[in-house]
């Protein structure tokens, strides 16, 4: 780690506070930045601290970064009116790592469903990560833009300032908004930070939810007993606040089809939250999804349910809709997309179950 780095930008502060969607990677942190306060050191606020050791930055974006628990103090996390003391270590750990390698274009298939000079919606599919990081350096989303966007003398990919503005899961399919210039990704960050945007997803969860609508409200952070996992703290003792409105749409046998409706936008959110309700999303093998977690002992059910597993390998999460106004224009812009051909098989084939239930004779 080089301990000697000085610069962040504010845009990059935005996309990592955020932690949009469902996360593009395992929960980890990663320090990008470290300083060690002189022996001399007078007793200064943390943020002023910061901001007087970095460049491209402001001390709004140091405090907000404290309030998301991305600043530390010695290893512990601090916030912003904590006063560095001779001797402190300072560091800030964000949820990706820095870049370690260039991003090199790729021949990538793209589905691009919008695009103009500010930027373009792209309908993700899944498998295909979004954001590169530790064992996925290429075959990302952000080398198949590289490649769209090489005659365009205006976009750097590697330019934090612009490309991505929020990012879904690998296994998760659906809509996603890139910026192609900084005033564009400064505006749109700034919608998904002040949850102005909109945002509806389809997901296929296992058991059947009694009431037709409701709201999950609890923190979620990381799962002390399992790193690779995030889980929902309702007291908010930890964690980051997050908010999930859900909406029954069918109930399908022993799985219900559900719309979740995201207010905030933290990593694997809709999944810990049904998680935490009870309903696991179907085939979510990082919550224990991909088990038969209802239903009956008959092996046709059984069998079928292995199909249905090898119809969607994957969480049955699709990014449907996606809401926002154009940064240049004011222009109130709405999309919406097809769920994947994979999940909708996957509902095709429960509701086929659900009408007839013969596997259970």
């Amino acid at each position: 780690m080089d301990e000697n780095l000085n610069e962040i930008d504010d845009d990059t502060l935005y996309d990592d506070l955020m932690d949009e969607a469902d996360g593009e990677q395992a929960p980890t942190e990663y320090e990008h930045f470290r300083f060690v306060a002189d022996k001399g050191q007078s007793l200064l606020r943390v943020d002023k601290f910061l901001v007087d050791r970095m460049t491209n930055t402001t001390r709004n974006r140091i405090q907000q970064a404290a309030e998301a628990g991305c600043i530390r103090v010695n290893d512990a996390p601090v916030k912003s009116n904590y006063r560095v003391k001779p001797l402190d270590i300072v560091t800030i750990v964000l949820d990706r790592p820095r870049y370690s390698n260039d991003i090199v274009p790729e021949d990538i298939p793209l589905n691009i469903v919008y695009e103009d000079d500010d930027l373009l919606v792209i309908n993700k599919p899944a498998g295909l990560v979004v954001h590169p990081g530790v064992g996925n350096w290429s075959g990302t989303m952000l080398n198949a833009l590289a490649y769209h966007l090489k005659d365009d003398p205006r976009f750097d990919v590697t330019n934090p300032r612009m490309g991505l503005v929020h990012r879904i899961d690998k296994d998760t399919s659906g809509l996603l908004v890139v910026a192609k210039n900084p005033e564009a990704k400064a505006n749109l960050s700034l919608q998904f930070f002040n949850k102005t945007t909109k945002r509806k997803y389809r997901a296929l969860v296992w058991g059947i939810i009694q009431e037709d609508e409701g709201t999950v409200i609890g923190s979620i952070g990381r799962n002390p007993k399992d790193r690779l996992q995030m889980a929902c703290f309702p007291d908010n003792s930890q964690g980051k606040y997050a908010v999930t409105h859900y909406t029954v749409l069918e109930r399908l046998g022993y799985v219900t089809l559900v719309e979740c409706r995201l207010e905030t936008g933290r990593t694997h959110q809709i999944r810990v939250h049904m998680k935490h309700i009870g309903h696991v999303l179907f085939n979510d093998a990082r919550y224990g999804g991909n088990e038969i977690l209802k239903g009956t002992t008959f092996s046709k059910y059984k069998q079928f349910v292995q199909n249905c597993f090898a119809i969607c390998p994957r969480q049955a999460l699709h990014a449907k809709t996606l809401g926002f106004v154009h940064p240049r224009t004011g222009e109130e812009m709405f999309f919406d997309s097809e769920i994947a051909d994979d999940m909708a098989e996957l509902i095709a084939r429960w509701r086929v179950y659900a009408t007839t239930k013969d596997l259970e004779r």
